[in-house]
Formats: C-alpha cells, structure tokens, sequence
C-alpha cells in the first residue's frame, strides 16, 4: 500500500445486529489494530465507538418527512405480521409522495439520500468503500455508479437480494437469471405489497451496468449464482472470502465449566440454535427445529432434553418430552461461546443460507452440527465428521440425526474435535482479515 495510511470505511446496516452486520463490524475493528485507517458506516449506530458514523439519511430529508418518519417509530416494533410491517411503512413514507408510491407499486425503495455523503464522513476521501448488505432501508443503491468511480467499491454478498427483483433468497425460483417478474412469492423479505419485481430487476441491472464493483462472497456456491446474474457485468473481479470467528473466544471448553457461567444444568443434553429472531424469521424455519426437536426427545430415553434458543426472548415451553427455553439476543461474544461450548449439539434447519457465522462459531467452539444443506452450508459442514446435513424441511431426517448424536456420547465427541480441529484450520478470523487486506492493496496498487 502507499505512504499515506489508506481509509478504509465499512458500510453496513448496524454496528452491532446479526450475521452480516457482526461480520462487518470485525473487519471495521480487526482493520484498526492494522496499517490501514479503519471506519465504520451505519444506518443505526448502537455503541459509542468513535469512528462508527451515522449515514445521514435523516438530516438529508425535508422536515415533513422526519416528523413522519418519527411517528412510524411509535407504531408496535415488536410486532412482526406483514400488516403492522406495511402499516409502519406506510406511515414512514407519508412525508414523500414518491416512496409512498414506489411502496404501493411494489418498487423497491432506493430514497436514502445521506447515501451521496458517505464520502465525506471520513476525515479524508477513503480509499475503499467496503458495502455489506444494502437492502436494510438505508442506502440508494443508484448511488453505486457515481460512488464506484471516485473510489474502488467492494460489495460482500451476505445473500442473494443485489441479483433479483426483491428477494433475500430466491428459494427454487429462478426467475432473478432472466429478469424477474410474475414472482412466485412477494412475502419473501424484504417483502413487497405489489409485484414490481420485473421493474427492479432492470433498475438494478442498469445500476450495475455502470458501476465497476469488486465483489466478494463467502462461498462457492453464492460465486457460482453470481456468474449468472445482471450483477456480473458491472464486475471489476470477483473473490471468495470465507467468513471467519474470532477463535480466541470460540474454541473447545470444559462443558460443564461453560454451563456453570451461563446457568445451564449440568445433567441435561443441551440441544442449541442462534439467531437474530427465531420465531418470525422466514429463512430460519423455527417449525421445523420445533419438530425435529419434539421428535428426537421421544427417542432419546432416560435422558431430559433442553433446547435452548437464542436470539428471542419468550416464555419457556414444553415440547413433548423436551424443555425449550427462549433468550434474548446477547451481543457479548463471550457470553454466546459459552452457550456453544455448553451444548451438546447445535441445530440449524435454514431454508436458504449463504455461509452462517453461527455454524462457524458452533465448531470452533466443539459443538457438532445438524444443519439443512442449503446455500453455502455443505461448505462449512463435513458430513459425518463435524456434523450431519440433512434436507430443508426434513423434520424427520433432522430429529433422527439428533437422536442419534445424543445417543452415542462418543461419536459425538469425536466430532466435536473434529470440528475444533476443521475449525482452528478454515475458519479463523485474522485469514479472513489477512484476504481483505492483501485484496485492498492489491486494488489500490492497480488503480495507479
């Protein structure tokens, strides 16, 4: 890299949320403690880290707009069903004729105009605009032009959204390789009201055929999807970047050490799954592990089965012979690798993924997985050595797979060093680092 320390600045949704946002947010911190000048942009800014920036879409906006965009704040924000969604869209768009209309036709909002200042947050021009997932309602993606011409623009693909007309996952359809329209299912998020996805299509395809993008994905098989959509000409160079953990705090613990500091019993077989919401999450299929969960209890005699599952808080339930038991969503990362080390397994019955941290951090910490074989997850997961996949929505195939872990102590130990092993091997954090800064240099040394 040049003399001058080159700014890196980060954009994603949150500094701290989910998968995609906890994988920017390790970059934006890893960078710092390197010869690069690291930031971090965000939609909701939730610690007090000095060089987190808010994108200014607020500020940008007319006085009408804020004070509607206020008053959707008020509307129930743990409410999940698609009526109080649309109505606190609604309500959030009343301010601008415009985004109230794209709503209604199904359009998918681009209206975020702090996007065009993102340059000019850092103290000086960055030298890469790094972007994670953009769909959040809060970034203009017709902005990306513009922006990938005054400085190089990576993009990591956390899922599928930037190659179809609305969706996160496409599922089976494949309508998002010839141009969308006439969409098998609008519920999917980021959900529309109206199927405009035709029009989308061809409004992103326009975006990225006058952009010049660097694009990053976690897994083979997002590279592959990547090839074949209206994404790929606007490509400058495409890379895999597997994600990685920090495996200074996912790593092997004495079980029963680890229960101890979360207050877990030490006499049951602990059943675990993580995420970001559980019981609404479409992609995460919570009736499925519900079942699966319910069925293997049956068959695991003489044992009590706790299933614990973070990212929700609720009331604890029973499910059949089985304990369930809900927690809230727990940023400390200390805390959640002792969830990992504490269970005896961990499930993840996705619909469509494209490479979890969840899974990643699960076998760093020795807790084998059963997981769907979806997306990028066969390429975290080897089957029968650091856990079992089964097909999505394979409730059956998935409750055998537990039953016959937690029957067998041995077999399950052995994966579980296994998957240490696999893990201290792939799924190291400073690799992933250690690629993005070679990437980044070897980007800017091209540039001139």
């Amino acid at each position: 890299m040049s003399d001058a320390r080159p700014i890196i600045l980060q954009v994603s949704i949150a500094d701290r949320l989910g998968g995609a946002e906890k994988v920017a947010w390790n970059l934006f911190a890893r960078l710092q403690e390197s010869d690069c000048e690291s930031w971090l942009a965000v939609r909701d800014k939730r610690s007090k880290h000095p060089r987190v920036l808010q994108i200014p879409n607020d500020e940008c906006r007319s006085s009408v707009a804020r004070r509607w965009g206020t008053a959707a704040h008020y509307l129930p924000s743990r409410t999940r069903g698609r009526v109080w969604a649309l109505a606190r869209k609604i309500v959030q768009r009343l301010g601008s004729g415009r985004r109230l209309a794209d709503l209604m036709l199904g359009h998918e909002d681009f209206e975020y105009p702090g996007t065009w200042k993102v340059l000019g947050l850092t103290p000086r021009l960055p030298s890469i605009l790094h972007c994670h997932n953009l769909h959040g309602d809060y970034f203009d993606l017709r902005a990306l032009p513009w922006l990938s011409h005054q400085v190089p623009v990576v993009l990591t693909l956390h899922d599928s959204w930037l190659l179809a007309g609305h969706c996160g996952h496409p599922m089976e359809c494949e309508r998002w390789t010839i141009g969308c329209g006439n969409c098998p299912d609008l519920t999917i998020p980021p959900a529309l009201v109206r199927d405009g996805t035709a029009y989308n299509w061809r409004k992103k395809q326009d975006i990225f055929s006058r952009s010049r993008l660097y694009v990053a994905a976690p897994s083979e098989w997002m590279i592959k999807k990547l090839s074949r959509s209206m994404l790929a000409p606007g490509i400058v160079e495409a890379r895999i970047v597997r994600n990685g953990v920090d495996l200074s705090t996912f790593r092997s613990m004495d079980k029963m050490t680890a229960r101890q500091a979360v207050g877990i019993p030490l006499d049951k077989k602990v059943i675990l799954f993580a995420a970001n919401g559980i019981f609404n999450n479409f992609y995460k299929d919570y009736r499925t592990i519900r079942s699966a969960v319910t069925k293997a209890a049956e068959r695991v005699r003489d044992e009590t089965i706790l299933f614990i599952g973070l990212g929700e808080e609720a009331e604890p339930v029973r499910w059949g012979k089985a304990q369930a038991r809900f927690l809230r969503y727990e940023s400390d990362e200390r805390t959640v690798a002792s969830y990992y080390q504490s269970a005896d397994l961990y499930v993840h019955a996705s619909l469509a993924e494209t490479y979890p941290n969840s899974i990643l951090e699960s076998l760093a910490c020795g807790t084998p997985v059963v997981a769907t074989s979806v997306g990028g997850i066969p390429e975290q997961i080897e089957d029968g050595v650091t856990g079992f996949l089964v097909a999505a929505g394979d409730a059956e195939g998935m409750a055998s797979r537990i039953a016959q872990l937690l029957c067998d102590d041995a077999r399950r130990r052995d994966m579980g060093h296994q998957a240490a092993a696999r893990a201290r091997e792939r799924f190291g954090m400073s690799e992933q680092v250690d690629t993005y800064r070679s990437w980044y240099g070897e980007i800017l040394r091209n540039q001139g």
